[in-house]
Order: structure tokens, then C-alpha cells, then sequence
């Protein structure tokens, strides 16, 4: 099946669509964006305006090592998203659950180390320093129905005439 029109195109564990344009298809992946996608297409040596679907069996052989080695094919650092590592110190790329895993381990940490941003983490408020006054609000919504409120207070008055 290396030759030929797949519908179907499975790169790192993530399927595309075959009418996708490679860079795009590439760009859907978790942890690889459009810039660090052109840059593996050229290293693959695979056009990046290319439909996936007509990739052939060693081609995407190709983008998966370029994706999963990214240092042995000289990529600038800048480019890859994990850098400079707090426990190993250096730059690694992770991508799809690999990169989720990790995440989730630095937050974890955050939250265990008792900074601010693990306070807020834990909170489950906003970390970035964003103002939360009125927006990241979460819950149900408290607001008043006018109509409604108009209709239960004409009832209200009128059960209450009744009564007396």
C-alpha cells in the first residue's frame, strides 16, 4: 500500500485526512506547529504542498524520525517545546500523548512545590496573571429573568389577595 491514494494517513499516532496538505496534516499533531512543520518537511526532503495522501511508506517513515529526533537533524532550538528542562537540562520535543504526560507532571509539580502558580493551579483560577473579575467564571450562572420574575411576583400578589 506505498503507492497510490489513502484516505486514511496515520503520522505519530494521529490520523489525517489524505486531502490534507502535509503541513497542515503535520500541524494537527499535538506538540508540532506550521513553522516546526515546514522545517520537517524540508529535512524529510518531502514537499510540504503535497497532499498527505499521496505519501508513500518510507516518506512518512522519514517525518517520523525528523518528529521523534528532531536534534540529530539540527533543528534550532527555539523550535522545540520542551527547553532546557528542569530535571535533565536540556532541549527535547515531545509530541502527542508523550507531550500531554509531561504537562500534567510539571503542573503536578507546580502544585507540590507551593508556588503561585501551583496555588492557583490548584484553585483552579487563572495562572497567567489574567484579571478575574469578570471573566473565568465557572459554575452555574446567577442572573435574574425579568419576565419570569415579573410573572412569580404578579402570583405571589395575587395568592397573597386571595388569601386574605
Amino acid at each position: 500500500m506505498s503507492t497510490g491514494f489513502r484516505h486514511i494517513v496515520r503520522i505519530v499516532g494521529n490520523d489525517s485526512g489524505g486531502d490534507e496538505k502535509l503541513v497542515y496534516a503535520l500541524s494537527g499533531i499535538r506538540g508540532l506547529g506550521i513553522n516546526l512543520a515546514f522545517a520537517v518537511c524540508r529535512l524529510a526532503g518531502v514537499d510540504p504542498e503535497q497532499r498527505i495522501g499521496f505519501l508513500t511508506d518510507p516518506d512518512i517513515k522519514r517525518l517520523e524520525d525528523v518528529i521523534h529526533n528532531p536534534e540529530t537533524y539540527h533543528i534550532s532550538p527555539w523550535l522545540l517545546n520542551k527547553r532546557r528542562q528542569l530535571r535533565s537540562g536540556e532541549d527535547d520535543h515531545l509530541v502527542g500523548s508523550d507531550l500531554v504526560l509531561s504537562i500534567k507532571q510539571d503542573v503536578e509539580f507546580l502544585k507540590k512545590s507551593r508556588c503561585y502558580r501551583g496555588w492557583r493551579h490548584s484553585l483552579g483560577l487563572k495562572v497567567r496573571g489574567q484579571c478575574t473579575r469578570t471573566t473565568g467564571r465557572t459554575g452555574q450562572t446567577v442572573g435574574v429573568a425579568r419576565k419570569a420574575a415579573a410573572a412569580a411576583a404578579a402570583a405571589a400578589a395575587q395568592q397573597s389577595q386571595s388569601a386574605a
